[in-house]
């Protein structure tokens, strides 16, 4: 029997998909491009440089907060948060501390279970470092790319600013988690809150979605939180978070099954052997030395600024499973499915307003977006409709089918096939009612005749 019990909490970094940077004009579309091209004396930390907060990036950062249930704070401040790796060239990163813009919120799980949103403040993103080894038998990564030597000659990490200073939104969580179950269902919720906002593309393969869990175990019965965690960096995808949450439990109970204490510290995941690694100590709050910026005044609201923002908020994806259940009787594990993509349950929508002029059941309409797993890119809602519409009056359209009895009319048809080959294209209408007379007149002519060229070419 388990004398343990998980206490998870975790930190979500999510990138805005501003067109600026959070204290400067350039660029926020970094990701693919040549490194250090968007760049500026304030996103590389020059002396002098002064930075200018991104409006639109603190909009959405207090959109986040409000989507999340948080309270948005009227008064709040940018301060310092002091460290020195080469990723930050001003030996600083601008963030928030004391007064965030969103603190006190939540996000309900499937069981009922409440997740307390401790805080949703807003920073700046580091610059990307790229570690190297055995770099004098390599090309340099670009002329533009500054080197920095780590211990030797054949050491180096190579530092990409066009990363730096991005807006960025940290979303902390209470300590609430017990299992990686309850992290993953979590986090693929607010990955639909962020994109249903339109705020990120939430692309964790792009990193703009970074996923850090804080671990620790007490043991059953016990309340208090444990006397130590662990915090694991920068993971990109919710398999590994799970991972790495599992591996990190395992190796928690061994040591404490000791009677020793796991040390407290940062480690990474190894996404080839699926352990975590140390990587260094972990910090405390007055380690960073923050204080005010002093370059940046406090950001100020009145209600009806707030009231504004808060009517830009969409109609969310368990606000929507709700009213599909509700208003169409359809059931929770279809409406779940439309809502997952902000896309399709556009798609749906679209087709659901349609429904009534047209005579299409709604149910209908649902299975088919479902079953017919649709690009919703690629098909418009009155496509949906004739679709259904033809299905419902027995109309064979599905190219497979067609192709099908198209085979076959071919193969009873030589004279008709030679024909056609030998360039009279109007032999192919009696292969076309050969095709007629097969489905019992519910082929779609234009559709047929479309299968029978490709199939005699």
């Amino acid at each position: 029997m388990n004398r343990y019990k998980p206490v998870i909490g975790l930190e979500v970094h999510v990138e805005l998909k501003t067109k600026s940077k959070m204290f400067c004009s350039c660029s926020a579309d970094y990701f693919g491009k040549e490194p250090n091209t968007h760049t500026c004396p304030v996103c590389l930390g020059l002396p002098g440089a002064l930075p200018v907060p991104n409006k639109k990036a603190i909009e959405w950062c207090v959109l986040i907060g409000m989507a999340l249930n948080c309270k948005v704070a009227l008064k709040s401040k940018f301060d310092r948060k002091n460290y020195f790796y080469p990723d930050l060239p001003k030996g600083y990163q601008i963030s928030q501390y004391d007064e965030p813009f969103s603190a006190g919120g939540y996000i309900d799980l499937s069981s009922g279970k409440r997740i307390g949103i401790t805080r949703v403040h807003m920073e700046e993103d580091t610059a990307k470092l790229v570690h190297q080894l055995g770099i004098s038998n390599a090309k340099p990564v670009s002329s533009k790319v500054e080197r920095l030597q780590i211990s030797n000659e054949d050491r180096f990490s190579y530092v990409d600013f066009n990363r730096s200073g991005v807006p960025l939104v940290e979303i902390v969580t209470e300590p609430d988690f017990e299992s990686s179950e309850e992290v993953i269902e979590y986090l693929k919720k607010l990955q639909q809150i962020v994109r249903y906002l339109g705020v990120s593309n939430a692309d964790m393969e792009k990193g703009d979605m970074r996923l850090e869990p804080n671990i620790s175990l007490r043991k059953e019965g016990e309340t208090g939180l444990p006397n130590y965690k662990v915090e694991v960096k920068n993971i990109n995808s919710f398999r590994f978070v799970g991972k790495a949450i599992e591996f990190e439990i395992k190796r928690h109970t061994e040591i404490l099954e000791k009677g020793e204490t796991p040390a407290q510290e940062t480690r990474g995941f190894n996404e080839d052997t699926n352990v975590t690694v140390s990587q260094r100590s972990k910090e405390e709050a007055q380690d960073y030395r923050y204080f005010p910026d002093p370059d940046i005044p406090p950001i100020v609201w009145e209600e009806k600024e707030l009231d504004m923002l808060r009517s830009e908020i969409p109609e969310l994806p368990w606000e929507k499973v709700s009213r599909y259940v509700k208003d169409f009787g359809i059931s929770e594990q279809i409406a779940q499915t439309l809502a997952a993509d902000l896309s399709v349950a556009e798609l749906f929508d679209g087709a659901a307003k349609l429904r009534i002029e047209e005579k299409v059941e709604v149910k209908d309409i649902a299975n088919y977006i479902v079953n017919q797993k649709l690009d919703p890119l690629k098909v418009s809602p009155d496509e949906i409709i004739e679709k259904i519409k033809e299905k419902k009056s027995g109309k064979i359209e599905d190219e497979g089918e067609l192709t099908k009895f198209a085979e076959e009319v071919i193969k009873e048809n030589e004279v008709s096939v030679a024909s056609y080959k030998a360039g009279k294209e109007t032999a192919i209408q009696a292969l076309i009612g050969g095709m007629m007379r097969k489905t019992q007149g519910k082929a779609d002519a234009a559709k047929a005749k479309e299968v029978l060229e490709k199939l005699l070419k």
